[in-house]
C-alpha cells in the first residue's frame, strides 16, 4: 500500500515520496526529506522508481495490445505523467481503468484529476483486503470480471511478507477470467543495501522479495518472456535495451491467465 490514514502533512507519505522520485509537485517537507535520506543510502532509488513507471508502462501498452480492455491498477499512486489509463487508451480508446488505492490523499487528487476522463473510476481500496477491493459496487460497475482484465500490482507487494503477497495475488488470479493479465513489480536487493533502506523507509515496513518469491506470486500464470526479469529488462514490444545488472532494482513480471 502507499500510505494509510487521514492526512497528516507532518508524516512521510509513501505516495508523496515517490511524486517527489517521479519529479511531481504534490509533496512536502516532511516527503522531500525522506525522499533524500533515502537517496544518501541508495542515490539509485529515484532512478529505479521512474525505472519501474517507464516498466508499468510499456507493460499497460503491451496488455492493451493483446485486446485487453479493462485495467484495475491496485495501489496506484499520486497521478503522474502517462498513467495507466493514458498509456491504455491511446491503445485502446475504449479502454476502462479502475484505479484503487488506500491513502485518502491519493483518492482526492485522483478524483478531482483522473476521474475527469472518459473510461476512469477512482476507488478507495486497501490491496490487503483483495475482496473488498473486487466486490466494490463501483469498481463493479465499472469492470466486468467476466472479460478479460489486467490487474496491475505495481510497487506495492513489498509491503507485505512473501506470504501474504502470495495470497493477495491469488485472489485476484482467482477473480479473472481466461485471457487476464496479472502485472506485479517489487523491490529487490542483496539482503544487507535492501535491509538498511528498509530501515530508513520511516513510511512503511518493506520486504524485500527475492526472484523466486516473486515467481511464486503468479501461481500458475503463463510469465510473459523473459519472465521475472528486473523492470529494465522487461521491453514487451519495445526493441531490447541491454543495460548492466546493478546490486537492487524493481524486479517484475507480466503473467497471462489461461
Amino acid at each position: 500500500m502507499r500510505g494509510a490514514g487521514p492526512f497528516d502533512p507532518t508524516r512521510p507519505n509513501i505516495a508523496r515520496v515517490w511524486d517527489y522520485w517521479l519529479g511531481g509537485k504534490d509533496n512536502y517537507a516532511v516527503d522531500r526529506e525522506l525522499a533524500e535520506k533515502l537517496l544518501a543510502i541508495h542515490p539509485a532509488s529515484a532512478q529505479m522508481a521512474r525505472e519501474n513507471r517507464a516498466f508499468l508502462q510499456r507493460a499497460v501498452r503491451y496488455v492493451a495490445a493483446r485486446g485487453v480492455g479493462q485495467f484495475i491498477d491496485v495501489g496506484a499512486g499520486l497521478p503522474t505523467a502517462l498513467n495507466t489509463h493514458d498509456v491504455a487508451q491511446d491503445v485502446n480508446p475504449d479502454a476502462r481503468v479502475a484505479y484503487v488505492d488506500n491513502d485518502p490523499v491519493v483518492i482526492a487528487h485522483g478524483r478531482s484529476l483522473l476521474a475527469r476522463s472518459p473510461g476512469v473510476v477512482v476507488v478507495p481500496g486497501d490491496v490487503r483486503d483483495p475482496r473488498s477491493i473486487l466486490s466494490d459496487a463501483a469498481l463493479t460497475e465499472h469492470v466486468d470480471l467476466a472479460e478479460p482484465t489486467c490487474v496491475i500490482l505495481s510497487a506495492i507487494l513489498h509491503f507485505s511478507e512473501a506470504a501474504t503477497a502470495r495470497d493477495i495475488a491469488s485472489v485476484f488470479i482467482e477473480a479473472m477470467s481466461p485471457g487476464s493479465y496479472l502485472i506485479i513489480s517489487v523491490g529487490s536487493g542483496a539482503p544487507r543495501e535492501g535491509n538498511r533502506f528498509a530501515s530508513a523507509y520511516t513510511a512503511a515496513r518493506i520486504h524485500i522479495h527475492s526472484r523466486d518469491e516473486l515467481s511464486t506470486f503468479f501461481g500458475d500464470l503463463d510469465l510473459v518472456p523473459p519472465g521475472v526479469a528486473a523492470v529494465r529488462c522487461w521491453r514487451g514490444d519495445d526493441p531490447a535495451d541491454v543495460r548492466a545488472p546493478r546490486s537492487a532494482t524493481f524486479l517484475c513480471g507480466v503473467g497471462r491467465k489461461r
